[in-house]
């Protein structure tokens, strides 16, 4: 008889500015937990500020494992993601200590908590030869070559999003199988031993504005320029995940005068609202917490959050 998952994980999720790494860090430092970075964004080396990373302090009072591992110029998917996150939990149990993962990639998240489709690993020859029908197509062309033969992704995605695109047809090519039909299977749990308890921040749409904006200042004022300078100074492929991160665009905009700082921050503000949106409605359609908290994290909400924790625990074990 297969024995039910017994050891326990936090999952900490919510929009931009919702209070993760807020909540992430109070939790870890009462229940004795490590942190496990679940964004997307923050894994890149080169963008410590403006994916607001924890900071070296906050790094220094609990366990923090993969923030900031990864250079820009070497694309992060879910799956890799996930291998290297079971991992970590795995060595944080044997340590004797919590998993806690936060943040807020929809993808990830729900990678971890539902599990993947089993989809087998493509050969390097054919992810070649897909990047080179690309190149000799364009990206219109070959969104539309896409389309023939996984009619589902190819009108999920834009033909601009480089990397989702070659993924699809790469899968297609490599197991005569669309995309679209290895989504319909089965997802496959990650770390079968583990059982979670996902909390979900879901404050509202005008607090989210506020503390977006308000963190975009802040972030310039801790050299956010500074680092969008030297990322650009790198010339790296347009297309990789760490170039799109929220505000780079803005920042390089007026690094090439084609802005002022002023009109760069305010679209990058409206950029990050309507990112803070989408991910809102992603989590409402797409993630079943087990327990939402419709208000951005404060320490008044401790006792709330960690008594839900606390007798999570109690029917788990390390």
């Amino acid at each position: 008889m297969e024995m039910p998952p017994t050891k326990p994980a936090l999952i900490i999720a919510g929009p931009t500015a919702s209070g993760k790494s807020g909540l992430a860090l109070a939790v870890a430092e009462e229940f004795g937990g490590t942190i496990i970075n679940a964004d997307s964004m923050q894994v890149y080396k080169e963008l410590r500020i403006l994916t607001a990373r924890p900071s070296e302090e906050d790094e220094a009072r609990v366990p923090h494992r993969l923030y900031g591992f990864r250079s820009a110029s070497d694309a992060c998917s879910a799956a890799q993601w996930s291998e290297l996150a079971a991992a970590e939990m795995r060595g944080i149990w044997a340590a004797g200590r919590l998993p806690v993962l936060a943040g807020g990639t929809g993808f990830y998240i729900k990678a971890m908590a539902e599990g993947l489709n089993d989809i087998p690993a493509v050969p390097d020859a054919v992810r070649s030869e897909v990047e080179a029908m690309r190149e000799d197509l364009g990206a219109k062309a070959f969104h539309a070559r896409l389309a023939e033969v996984d009619t589902g992704t190819a009108e999920r995605l834009p033909a601009a999003d480089r990397q989702r695109v070659i993924r699809a047809m790469e899968v297609y090519l490599a197991t005569g199988r669309s995309l679209t039909d290895w989504h319909e299977g089965a997802p496959v749990p990650v770390v079968t031993e583990a059982r979670f308890l996902s909390v979900l921040l879901d404050p509202s749409r005008e607090i989210l504005n506020a503390a977006s904006d308000a963190r975009f200042d802040a972030m310039l004022a801790a050299g956010a320029l500074e680092e969008a300078a030297a990322l650009k100074a790198l010339r790296l492929d347009a297309a990789l995940p760490a170039m799109k991160s929220l505000g780079l665009g803005e920042l390089f905009a007026h690094l090439d005068g084609d802005m002022s700082l002023d009109a760069a921050a305010e679209a990058a503000k409206q950029a990050t609202r309507r990112f803070a949106k989408r991910q809102q409605t992603w989590f409402r359609n797409q993630f079943e917490p087990d327990y939402k908290v419709s208000a951005q994290y404060s320490e008044s909400l401790r006792y709330e959050i960690f008594s839900n924790i606390r007798e999570f625990m109690l029917t788990a074990q390390i």
